[in-house]
């Protein structure tokens, strides 16, 4: 089926960073023709007053936790954690599913159409991924048998995750050791030996406290990334979440690992876990960096516009320079960037010919983003905040958002069953 967005602002993220006024042509869930388009599609969309971008990419998250939103608020890392291990040993695969699906619809709403997600139960989250139509990227927890709350041997439920969900179109299986924290040498070597066997990657946490780096430092002699060199676990194509606290020369051995970074500005801020990611090390020492927005228990959102607003402004101040993360930056962090950290850039990331047709469209007919020109459409990306105009949101093709409406789930229906859910789960953590 071919579909003709006309008429357009496309922001098109290609290598020039060129925005046009003009049409998107889809056709068989690619890009087929970019500009001013003759074609007699199936369906034209009109997107007058309006902009048209890539998909944004979410490179780290919880998505399931929705149902954990604002659980644990105002409290430092350590309640934070108390609180929401406490919650979540409780969970069920049915609950999971629930969260996730209202997870999935959030993004969808909010302009995401890709994310990498880590946790347990990754074939609940799978379920609702493919129902609500997104792209997702989904790293069963792995760590130390003994620490862990899932039935069975970690490793070897996320070995049967891979391989059961292996070549699915939406769905990308990944292997992820969830930090040096819960994860021995032993445990990371299994993980990364699972990863490079079944042509996938690693996505862990690293580095996101000064009491993680210390304390691992203290029990080993060494700071984690520094650890995990030495092992030689740093592989090619993986994806390390936060970064916070590293050294240079860390930023240098993750650079020559060629491990990529998810940024995560808003968890870290919330959580006051101290210490900013030093991003501009990272871009100078050649470190490909994504967003993420964490989970909804450290974020209370899923909403990748704010987490470019919050990831520009945060740097902006620790730096003492307006001119650090611009709005252009942001937006390339957010898609081209996240896509490159995926190792997914030939596919998605931007609006150019061959790529998959994973577009959003943002109504500009609303107060907070008028004015929009060619001239000012990235910082109004960026800036102004406008999750809530987007009016349409596409994976591969398929509107998973149209007009405003969720086309892939019943939304009132999902909202009273997660509510439900939730109540249910808190009930169970008293």
């Amino acid at each position: 089926m071919s579909i003709l967005i006309k008429n357009g602002l496309v922001v098109t993220q290609n290598w020039k960073r060129e925005v046009l006024k003009g049409d998107v042509l889809v056709d068989g869930g690619k890009i087929a023709a970019v500009g001013h388009v003759k074609s007699r599609p199936d369906e034209v969309v009109d997107a007058s007053g309006c902009i048209v971008i890539p998909g944004l990419i979410n490179c780290h998250t919880h998505v399931a936790m929705t149902l954990m939103r604002s659980v644990a608020d105002d409290v430092g890392l350590e309640g934070f954690l108390e609180k929401t291990f406490a919650i979540d040993s409780k969970r069920i695969p049915e609950d999971i599913e629930v969260g996730a699906a209202l997870g999935c619809l959030e993004m969808a709403r909010s302009g995401t159409t890709t994310f990498l997600d880590l946790y347990y139960s990754e074939d609940a989250i799978a379920k609702s991924a493919e129902e609500g139509g997104l792209r997702a990227y989904l790293g069963w927890a792995v760590l130390d048998e003994e620490l862990t709350t899932q039935k069975g041997k970690p490793i070897k439920n996320c070995e049967a995750f891979v391989k059961a969900y292996k070549g699915k179109p939406l769905v990308k299986p990944v292997v992820a050791p969830q930090g040096v924290y819960v994860c021995g040498r032993e445990t990371l070597a299994q993980a990364k030996e699972l990863a490079a066997r079944e042509g996938t990657f690693c996505h862990y946490h690293l580095s996101e406290t000064r009491y993680e780096v210390y304390e691992h430092q203290r029990k080993t002699g060494k700071r984690p990334v520094e650890y995990l060199a030495d092992i030689g676990f740093l592989s090619k194509g993986d994806v390390a979440a936060h970064g916070v606290w590293l050294t240079m020369s860390e930023v240098r051995q993750l650079a020559n690992a060629g491990v990529a970074v998810a940024h995560c500005p808003t968890s870290n801020m919330k959580l006051a876990s101290g210490g900013v990611a030093p991003l501009p090390e990272m871009f100078a020492e050649g470190v490909t960096v994504g967003l993420g927005t964490d989970g909804c228990s450290s974020n209370n959102g899923l909403d990748m516009f704010l987490e470019m607003k919050f990831c520009s402004l945060l740097h902006k101040s620790h730096r003492w320079d307006a001119s650090v993360l611009n709005a252009q930056k942001c937006l390339d962090l957010a898609t081209i960037d996240g896509a490159k950290c995926l190792g997914a850039e030939k596919q998605l990331g931007s609006i150019e010919v061959g790529k998959k047709a994973d577009l959003v469209v943002i109504d500009c007919n609303t107060p907070a983003m008028t004015p929009t020109t060619p001239e000012n459409a990235v910082a109004n990306l960026i800036y102004a905040g406008p999750s809530h105009s987007v009016r349409d949101t596409m994976v591969e093709g398929r509107f998973v958002i149209s007009n405003w409406k969720a086309t892939t789930v019943d939304e009132k229906k999902l909202l009273r069953k997660a509510q439900d859910a939730a109540a249910a789960l808190m009930s169970k953590a008293r």
